[in-house]
């Protein structure tokens, strides 16, 4: 039996996904999960040209307002929402349209999370050289503290695997337990047709990225990050430039801004060049899809909405 369709709708920031996903959930019974990490933040608004009430009403929405601004939200976190959404959507008999441009959530999504560290001769010699000057009991009580479930299973004289299990964790930052515990996901229960939505223009992107964030500007995204700013979480923050929501293009210009970092002229110079840059960086990794179909948004809607209709 033919596994349900689902649509990715790629594309580099500014490049319309938002819009054409409405278009396309309208058409064919779609509800949009969005592939986007500022999205997922409560009070990321404005500047994360988030779908407002009037859009949200023309379709279904899943997978935002999922964390506030101070909270941390991974792939692996994106991996499992969006698979539960999508298996809901799917069993409502309607049909998912995947749409962001956050690339490491498809590739969680659609390839799975990159496989556990293998060995790295550098960083176990630099294990071996703390053991031989700490003792492996210290290792393995340094292992409680970051994984206690390995710690828990793993005798403190066991040196081959307390530096197996830290020589994961250094690397990767994840405990080894996680990664155990992960294991293989099953396939998603849907075919997927990968479109990318980009001008074959970047100038053409550049002029729709500034034109954009003027528009942000004008809708008051400064007073949103001041709303943000007197959170008292964020607030008390010892480093909220850290955060992954605050650390989201257009939010980290506008908070130096708002610390006297920069004029606003140049507060707005500073942040459209961000988005291009990150437009950029979006485009890379989108011509690594090979699987994956290129239309110009412009020009190419005709020959998009035929290929949709033909995978449906």
């Amino acid at each position: 039996m033919q596994r349900p369709p689902a649509l990715a709708l790629m594309g580099p920031t500014a490049s319309g996904k938002t819009a054409l996903a409405l278009e396309l959930a309208e058409r064919h019974g779609g509800e949009v999960v969005s592939v986007d990490s500022a999205l997922v933040y409560r009070g990321l608004d404005i500047g994360a040209a988030k779908p407002g009430p009037a859009e949200q009403a023309r379709a279904r929405h899943h997978l935002i307002d999922l964390r506030d601004p101070w909270q941390a939200y991974s792939a692996a976190e994106f991996e499992r929402d969006a698979r539960a959404a999508i298996e809901d959507i799917v069993a409502r008999g309607r049909f998912p349209i995947l749409a962001g441009g956050t690339g490491l959530y498809f590739r969680a999504l659609l390839r799975g999370l990159a496989g556990m560290p293998g060995a790295d001769a550098g960083m176990r010699a630099m294990l071996e050289r703390e053991a031989a000057g700490r003792g492996w009991a210290a290792l393995h009580a340094e292992l409680a503290q970051v994984d206690p479930e390995a710690a828990a299973r793993i005798h403190a004289t066991d040196a081959q695997r307390i530096q197996r299990a830290l020589e994961v964790y250094r690397l990767s930052g994840r405990p080894i337990s996680a990664w155990q515990r992960e294991g293989l996901r099953p396939r998603l229960p849907v075919r997927v047709l990968q479109l990318v939505l980009a001008p074959a223009d970047r100038s053409v992107l550049h002029e729709r990225i500034a034109r954009r964030f003027d528009q942000m500007l004008a809708q008051g995204l400064l007073d949103e990050v001041r709303a943000l700013r007197a959170l008292p979480e964020l607030a008390a923050h010892p480093a909220p430039l850290d955060l992954p929501a605050i650390r989201a293009v257009g939010y980290r210009q506008a908070w130096e801004h708002l610390d006297g970092a920069t004029t606003a002229a140049g507060f707005r110079e500073r942040a459209i060049s961000a988005t291009r840059q990150l437009a950029k960086r979006q485009l890379t990794w989108l011509r690594g899809e090979l699987g994956a179909r290129w239309f110009d948004p412009a020009a190419d809607a005709a020959k998009l909405n035929a290929s949709v209709a033909r995978f449906l």
